[in-house]
C-alpha cells in the first residue's frame, strides 16, 4: 500500500481569501490528477500569514469561512481526495445574552464536499515576530483522520516543537504526522527545523511531513523547503526552497506494518545563497503583491546601494529598476565612474541629478541663522535630505517605490539621516550587518543564479573604504568603530541580549562597548520611523525589537 500525498507549497497573499482559495483548488486538482489523495496546505492558508489585526475583524473571519466552503464545494467531485486548509475559526460560547467569541488557528480536513475535522492549534508562539496570543485561543484535543488506510495525525507548526500534541495524536491512533507551517525564515532556521522535526518523529515513532509556506509578507520571508522525515528521524524528502511547488511524498506500508516516507531531496543551499534567495524573494513579493510598477534607488558608488541594486535586478529584472546618482560637492570622481559602470553592467536606467544647486540654496537661506557657527552634521544631513526629496518626487511622479540602502550596522548606531537616506518604502538590507554586506557582495560577483550577469559590482566598490561622502575626506570609521568590531558587539548586544559586562568580559574594550550600547539606545526614535525591511536574522529591528524611545536602563 502506498499513499501519495502532496505538499502544496504555495505563495499566498494575506487577505486575499478568494484568491488563496482558488490557488488551493487548482493545486488540489493538479495533485489529484497526479495520483495524490492527500493535499496539505500551509498554516492559515486561506487568510494568509501573518494577517495581524485582520484576524480581529469578524468580517474577515466570515470571509475565510466562505472561502473554506468554496474549496470544499469545488473539490466535492474528486472522490477520495482529502485536503487540509488553514483558517481562523471562530466559535461563540455562552448564553443568548452573553456571547464570548473564541478564535482559533485552525486546520480543517475537507473531503468530497464536507468538513471532516477541524483541529485548533494548541501551542501558540508569542516571541520574535509572533503575536498569536493576541489573536487566538489555545486549542484542545487531537485530530486523526484516515486516507487510503493510513491514520493521519494533524498538528500545526508550533505544536510540533512540543511533546504533547504529537503524543496525543499517537495515542489517538495516528501512524503519520502532517504539520502545516508558516515559519518565518532566518539564517540557519532550515537546519533547526529539520533537526527538531526529526526529534519529534523519533519520539513518537512515525514519519512526519512538514508542509511549509513560501513567499514574502512585509518584513518576513517564508522559505518553503518543505520536507518529510522518517520514524528514525532521517531526512526522507525535501522540496526546493524559495519557490512554489507541488511536492509529492510517497508513504509506503512495509510487510511489518510500519510506514516509510520517500521523495526527492532538493539540495540545502549554502549560507550566502540562501540569504540571497531570501532578499530576492522579499523584494519581488513586496513590489509585486503591492502593485508597484518598479523600483528606484539612489546609487552612490558605495557598497550598500550597489548590493541593493544587484538584489533588485535579480528580483525584478533590469526593466523595472532605475538608479539615480545624485552627486554633491563632496562626491568623488570614482563614485560617478563606478555607479555608471555598475548600471551599465546590469542594464538598468541610470540618471544623474546634481544636488549642488539645491545645497547652495539651502546654505544661502540659512546663512543668517547659522552665522558664526562651524559646519557639522547639519550640512551633511541637508545633502541627504535633498536626495530623499528627489527620490520621493520621482516615486510620486512615476509610481515606483524607493528602495532604501541602509544596513543593520547603520540602523543600530543611527549612522543614517532621518528623512534623508532613510526616506523610502522598503529597506532591502536593513537586517544585514556591514560585514555581511561585504561578504554577500563578493559572493554575488562570483554567482549568477538569476541570469542577470556575473560580476555586477565593480571591484573598487567592494575594496574602497566606505564613506557617506557628505564632507571632504570622510570615511565611516571617522564616526564608528571598525565594522569587524562594531558588528561583533551588535551581534552580542542586540541580537543575543548580552549585557555590557558580559561583552567586556569576552575581550571587548569597555569604552567601545558602552559607546555602541549608547548609540543603540539614543537612536530608537530613528528606527521607529524607518521603512519596513526584510528580516533575515533571528533578531531584526522590526517586530523582534520593541524597545522604548524614552528610558534610562543602560546595561
Amino acid at each position: 500500500m502506498t499513499l501519495k500525498l502532496c505538499i502544496a507549497q504555495l505563495n499566498l497573499l494575506v487577505g486575499d481569501t478568494l484568491g488563496n482559495a482558488q490557488k488551493i483548488i487548482e493545486a488540489s486538482r493538479a495533485a489529484y490528477a497526479a495520483g495524490a489523495r492527500l493535499v496539505v496546505t500551509p498554516e492559515l492558508s486561506i487568510s494568509g500569514y501573518p494577517a495581524e489585526d485582520l484576524w480581529l475583524r469578524p468580517a474577515f473571519t466570515a470571509a475565510c469561512d466562505d472561502a473554506v466552503k468554496l474549496v470544499a464545494r469545488e473539490l466535492a467531485g474528486l472522490k477520495g481526495l482529502h485536503v487540509t486548509v488553514g483558517h481562523p475559526h471562530g466559535i461563540s460560547l455562552g448564553s443568548k445574552s452573553v456571547q464570548v467569541q473564541h478564535r482559533y488557528n485552525a486546520q480543517s480536513v475537507l473531503s468530497e464536499g464536507r468538513v471532516l475535522e477541524t483541529y485548533a492549534k494548541r501551542e501558540l508562539p508569542n516571541y520574535q515576530v509572533f503575536d498569536e496570543y493576541r489573536y487566538f485561543a489555545r486549542g484542545q484535543g487531537s485530530c486523526v483522520f484516515q486516507v487510503e488506510g493510513v491514520n493521519v495525525g494533524l498538528i500545526i507548526c508550533e505544536d510540533a516543537w512540543f511533546e504533547e500534541p504529537a503524543q496525543l495524536a499517537a495515542a489517538a491512533g495516528a501512524e503519520l504526522l502532517v504539520v502545516p507551517n508558516a515559519s518565518p525564515f532566518h539564517v540557519n532556521k532550515s537546519e533547526e527545523r529539520v533537526a527538531r522535526m526529526a526529534e519529534r518523529a523519533r519520539a513518537v515513532g512515525m514519519p512526519l511531513v512538514y508542509a511549509h509556506l513560501v513567499g514574502g509578507q512585509d518584513e518576513v520571508i517564508f522559505d518553503g523547503a518543505s520536507f518529510a522525515v522518517d520514524a528514525d528521524g532521517s531526512l526522507a524528502a525535501r522540496a526546493p526552497g524559495f519557490r512554489e511547488d507541488l511536492f509529492y511524498v510517497d508513504v509506503e506500508r512495509s510487510d511489518a506494518g510500519g510506514l516509510r516516507a520517500s521523495g526527492p531531496i532538493a539540495p540545502d543551499p549554502p549560507g550566502e545563497e540562501e540569504l540571497w534567495h531570501a532578499l530576492v524573494l522579499g523584494v519581488r513579493d513586496y513590489v509585486g503583491k503591492n502593485g508597484f510598477p518598479g523600483v528606484l534607488l539612489g546609487l552612490s558608488g558605495g557598497i550598500d546601494s550597489a548590493l541593493v541594486l544587484a538584489v533588485a535586478v535579480d528580483a525584478l529584472g533590469p526593466d523595472k529598476v532605475r538608479a539615480v546618482m545624485m552627486p554633491s560637492p563632496f562626491t568623488a570622481d570614482i563614485s560617478w565612474i563606478d555607479a555608471r559602470d555598475m548600471s551599465k553592467r546590469l542594464g538598468v536606467r541610470y540618471d544623474e541629478i546634481s544636488i549642488v544647486p539645491e545645497f547652495e540654496a539651502f546654505r544661502q537661506s540659512l546663512a543668517k541663522e547659522f552665522a558664526g557657527l562651524p559646519q557639522d552634521t547639519t550640512e551633511e544631513n541637508i545633502q541627504a535630505r535633498i536626495r530623499g526629496v528627489f527620490l520621493m518626487a520621482l516615486s510620486n511622479k512615476f509610481g515606483s517605490i524607493v528602495l532604501t540602502t541602509g544596513n543593520k550596522s547603520e540602523m543600530a548606531t543611527g549612522y543614517c539621516t532621518l528623512y534623508g537616506d532613510m526616506a523610502g518604502g522598503f529597506a532591502v538590507i536593513k537586517d544585514l550587518l556591514k560585514t555581511t554586506v561585504f561578504k554577500l557582495a563578493r559572493w554575488r560577483n562570483a554567482n549568477d543564479l538569476y541570469g542577470t550577469g556575473s560580476n555586477p559590482i565593480p571591484e573598487r566598490i567592494i575594496t574602497r573604504p566606505p564613506s557617506a561622502e557628505l564632507r571632504a575626506d570622510q570615511v565611516d570609521q571617522d564616526s564608528l568603530p571598525p565594522y569587524e568590531v562594531l558588528d561583533a558587539i551588535l551581534s552580542r548586544y542586540m541580537e543575543n541580549d548580552q549585557g555590557i559586562e558580559e561583552i567586556v568580559a569576552a575581550g571587548f574594550d569597555r569604552a567601545v562597548v558602552e559607546r555602541v550600547a549608547r548609540l543603540i539606545r539614543v537612536n530608537e526614535y530613528k528606527r521607529r520611523q524607518a521603512p519596513v525591511g526584510i528580516r533575515v536574522t533571528h533578531r531584526s529591528f522590526g517586530k523582534d525589537w520593541r524597545y522604548p524611545i524614552t528610558g534610562r536602563f543602560k546595561s
